[in-house]
This record gives structure tokens, C-alpha cells and sequence, in this order.
């Protein structure tokens, strides 16, 4: 068993990857070219577009962290990177949930998207130590609701879902920053 104090393997996962803010940033691209291809395009077209692009939000958000100076690697014994892992694992699964769903009603792709990721982001909080995770997924998993009840445009789940994340990444981004000049 580990002798590091949680909080110090939060701080290591905050240190290592801006707070998971270029992650976040990251994502909220992916959200919104997948929106505007739906405006464009298909929505098959559009969610084969979420799909590949959320293949890049990793690579993409470790090439950010290098540009905040961070090395984008957490210490080889933090237990916290397995739950990082394990949470990709129900985004998987939830992504084939939304395609499945999408079999029998178009519209509920991204509304059912942004409750998964929201779901995903709670878990964010315990992997970093930083609350505001528990704000962005309760604020996805809102609009997630919201487009489904108010049967929203395709597009817009996907828009919004890149108006919330380009937010909140920057905020975190801040939050991070502000922390480390402590």
C-alpha cells in the first residue's frame, strides 16, 4: 500500500496535466466540429466525426500540456491513473450505448453523449482534487437532459457540448495556474 497522502496524488495528476484542463479543451473541439458537421453533413457523418475525433482529445491534450510546461506524466505508482483508465472504459461503453440509441432515435445521440461525458467528468474530481469537475459534469448532463426534453436539433447537443467544455477547460486551466503560484 501507498504512504502518499491522497491529496498529494491529486496535486501529482493537477502538476502533470494542467488540472486535466487541455484535455478538456481538447474535447470541446471535437464537440464542436462535430456539431458543425452535422449542420453540414450527415449525422452518421457527424458522429463518425465525435468518434475519431475523441481518438485525438488524448494526444491532443498531452501536446497542449507540453505547452503549459508540464511534463503530461504522473509518478509511476499513483494509483489515481487506473481510475482515469477505468473512467475511459464506461466512455467506451457508453459511447456504443449512444449508438445503439441512435439506431432507434436520431436526435438522442449527443443528448445522451453529454450525460455520459457529464457522468464521466464527477469522476474527474477524485482523480484531481479539483470541484469544479463536479460543476462541468452536472452542467453537461443538464444540457444532455435539456435537448432531449426540449427535442433540440441534432447539432445543438454537440455545439453545447463544446460551448460548456471550451468554458470550463479554460477555467480549470486558470484554476490550476493560480494554484501553482501559491
Amino acid at each position: 500500500m501507498l504512504d502518499i497522502p491522497f491529496k498529494d496524488l491529486q496535486k501529482d495528476m493537477r502538476d502533470a496535466y494542467v488540472g486535466g484542463g487541455t484535455g478538456v479543451l481538447a474535447s470541446s473541439i471535437v464537440w464542436f466540429v462535430s456539431g458543425i458537421v452535422a449542420i453540414y453533413a450527415t449525422k452518421e457523418m457527424s458522429i463518425l466525426t465525435f468518434f475519431l475525433g475523441g481518438m485525438l482529445i488524448y494526444p491532443l491534450g498531452m501536446v497542449s500540456t507540453k505547452l503549459f510546461n508540464r511534463t503530461g506524466k504522473h509518478q509511476k505508482n499513483n494509483p489515481l491513473a487506473f481510475l482515469a483508465f477505468e473512467s475511459t472504459i464506461i466512455l467506451f461503453i457508453g459511447l456504443f450505448m449512444a449508438y445503439a440509441i441512435f439506431q432507434i432515435e436520431k436526435q438522442w445521440f449527443f443528448p445522451v453523449m453529454l450525460m455520459i461525458i457529464g457522468a464521466r467528468y464527477l469522476v474527474f474530481q477524485s482523480i484531481y482534487g479539483m470541484k469544479i469537475y463536479w460543476l462541468l459534469g452536472l452542467l453537461l448532463t443538464a444540457s444532455g437532459i435539456i435537448c432531449l426534453i426540449s427535442n433540440q436539433p441534432f447539432q445543438i447537443g454537440g455545439i453545447a457540448g463544446g460551448v460548456v467544455e471550451v468554458i470550463f477547460g479554460g477555467l480549470i486551466i486558470q484554476l490550476d495556474r493560480k494554484s501553482n503560484q501559491s
